[in-house]
């Protein structure tokens, strides 16, 4: 292994030139002794570096010193020799126990070129943690994969995946260094297409002999090779053959929010139709449980999906990619927007073809289930209906959609980041709309007043509390079919009567908005929390009421979403929250932004899809 080489050389090399020990002899000895020609002679010894030169001249001695006999070796000289010997052999030793121990990159051999005996790599010689790895040839060529074991469980953790995305930039590096690279090139920094040279895809080191493959060395077991791809059924699909190239997208976050998941979803489907790429989701382990619980299964490709170990969230470049909110900054980072940003634009226009991914994205996933969107339907239409006017009028009425988000999230604008954007904005700027399109709207360019008579807003806010105040008394919701409620409203449906109270939970509701610790603890038990605190704890399984739970506020946010982008004339919105982006991908890039049907009111900021 290169690197143990020149570590065991290097100390070596400190041992020889330590300071040497002064030898009192006679002048007259050393002279007699005869010194190296040079450092490459054959006479060459480490004798002249062992025997210091005889010390300065002094006085002469009173009483000459005996002489000692200069044939054969003297015992000492022997010792001493022996001692360097086994030194440097236990330094040697030492050293290559240490740096087997803590190297961080892994290296096996391989063979490249087809005229070469390939080397088959143990199962034991692999890592039996997903990890890059280093291989090498006899010649010290050097390339580099990513070896997942089959036996281990998909889909990964967020943290493995979001570790391998930094390991890989590691080993590559490392990689590059053998071979005299030692800075990456300009074109790998910032072409998103850049392809390695020395990955090696899953698939190739496999058929080459540098990974074992399933069947040979592992026994994998059907947990690890199945999770849940969405659409992709047993059934059916025994006859196709594994898609070449696939990206899969797993629906796992840190965080609760479902605004960035679905931009990144939208990103990636588009992503993945931009590159040919078949396209697959897995929610096996999603907060909100089952995809089809809230959305209807994507598009089915015609090929099916790939061994689960040669999935890789990196490099882009892999044949087989898996994308999630913890490698977006691999996925949609600064190469991404250096490849898809219009660089030739400086307003809105740039961020067009990122905008386009998202909303091929969207029509192909954002479809309801069959119990949502039939009742979507009928509600966009009857709000459509209730803003006509009779016949003979100029023109409908507007339909303003606000979307309020409040909870944890707060605006950039700073004079309210440390609260809210107070409510009067979002009806003044409501108002304006309405007069500045109907104030001239007539054949002659006068004012329609029976149109603005017929228009109105719809609301959709992730606080309860806002549809109650003053500002939007004269307003619709959004929606009707799930709602969530206040805990003050709670207690006015459901009155406790009884004189004598017994011990219940305490009622839970969504004042103030949605809270991240909020979801996590929807469905968990109160009781005798205060016993436990302090204590570590392991989240417990969420129960199936949990996750039913969870479920209803996933509908209930697509459905808000849905019916204010597709019934609304314009939207109100502050662009720091996800949900106001997603308005802007559903309404369409002329509505919202060519014809300024996309109002922001947190700042002056324009549409992008993803802050990383």
């Amino acid at each position: 292994m290169p690197p143990t080489l020149d570590l065991s050389q290097s100390t070596h090399a400190k041992m020889i030139v330590s300071t040497p020990r002064l030898n009192l002899r006679r002048a007259a000895s050393y002279q007699h002794e005869k010194a190296p020609l040079s450092a490459t002679s054959s006479r060459f010894s480490f004798n002249h570096l062992m025997f210091s030169p005889p010390p300065s001249p002094g006085l002469p001695a009173l009483v000459p010193r005996p002489r000692k006999s200069a044939t054969g070796p003297r015992p000492s000289r022997v010792l001493r020799v022996a001692a360097w010997i086994l030194s440097l052999a236990l330094v040697s030793f030492v050293v290559r126990a240490l740096v087997k121990k803590q190297v961080l990159v892994p290296v096996v051999g391989w063979a490249l070129d087809n005229h070469e005996e390939y080397e088959m790599v143990g199962q034991y010689d692999l890592p039996e943690f997903p990890t890059p790895i280093a291989v090498t040839d006899k010649k010290g060529r050097s390339k580099w994969t990513v070896s997942i074991p089959p036996t281990y469980n998909f889909p990964l953790t967020t943290k493995e995946y979001s570790d391998i995305c930094i390991k890989c930039q590691e080993v590559a590096t490392h990689v590059r260094e053998l071979h005299g690279h030692t800075k990456p090139s300009q074109e790998a920094q910032v072409d998103y297409y850049y392809e390695d040279p020395y990955f090696v895809d899953v698939g190739d080191a496999e058929k080459r002999g540098l990974l074992p493959g399933v069947g040979k060395a592992w026994k994998v077991t059907a947990q690890a090779q199945d999770g849940h791809l969405v659409g992709d059924e047993a059934d059916g699909l025994m006859d196709r053959s594994t898609c070449k190239t696939s990206l899969t997208f797993i629906l796992e976050s840190a965080d609760a929010g479902l605004g960035p998941t679905l931009m990144m979803l939208w990103m990636a489907y588009g992503l993945a139709q931009k590159e040919k790429r078949a396209f697959f989701i897995d929610d096996s382990r999603w907060a909100y449980g089952d995809y089809t619980t809230i959305f209807k299964a994507p598009p089915t490709p015609d090929c099916s999906a790939p061994p689960r170990h040669e999935m890789l969230p990196c490099p882009h470049s892999a044949r087989h990619l898996i994308v999630s909110t913890a490698t977006a900054s691999e996925t949609f980072g600064k190469s991404f927007n250096s490849e898809y940003e219009n660089l030739r634009r400086s307003n809105v226009d740039r961020e067009r073809p990122i905008y386009d991914l998202a909303r091929v994205g969207y029509e192909a996933l954002f479809r309801l289930n069959d119990e949502d969107q039939p009742y979507v339907d009928r509600r966009v239409k009857e709000l459509r209906t209730m803003v006509k006017v009779k016949e003979g009028s100029y023109n409908d009425g507007m339909i303003i959609g606000v979307h309020v988000r409040h909870g944890d999230l707060h605006p950039y604008e700073y004079q309210y980041n440390g609260a809210y954007i107070p409510l009067n904005l979002y009806t003044s700027k409501s108002k304006e709309l309405i007069e500045e399109y109907h104030n001239s709207s007539t054949l002659l360019g006068g004012e329609d007043p029976i149109a603005k008579q017929h228009s109105f807003s719809i609301i959709a806010s992730d606080d309860p509390d806002v549809y109650e105040t003053e500002e939007f008394s004269g307003s619709l919701r959004a929606q009707e079919q799930i709602k969530l409620a206040s805990k003050q409203h709670i207690q006015k449906i459901n009155p406790d009567k009884s004189v004598m109270h017994k011990f219940v939970d305490e009622t839970f509701g969504w004042e103030g908005g949605f809270f991240a610790s909020m979801f996590w603890n929807l469905g968990h038990t109160t009781v005798n929390n205060a016993n436990l605190a302090g204590k570590s704890q392991i989240a417990p399984k969420p129960s199936a009421e949990t996750m039913r739970l969870r479920g209803l506020m996933g509908r209930a946010y697509a459905m808000d979403l849905a019916v204010l982008g597709q019934a609304s004339d314009a939207v109100i919105c502050t662009i720091s929250a996800m949900g106001c982006r997603l308005l802007a991908v559903i309404m369409g890039w002329e509505k919202a932004i060519d014809e300024g049907k996309w109002v922001n009111i947190d700042g002056d900021y324009q549409w992008a899809a993803l802050t990383l």
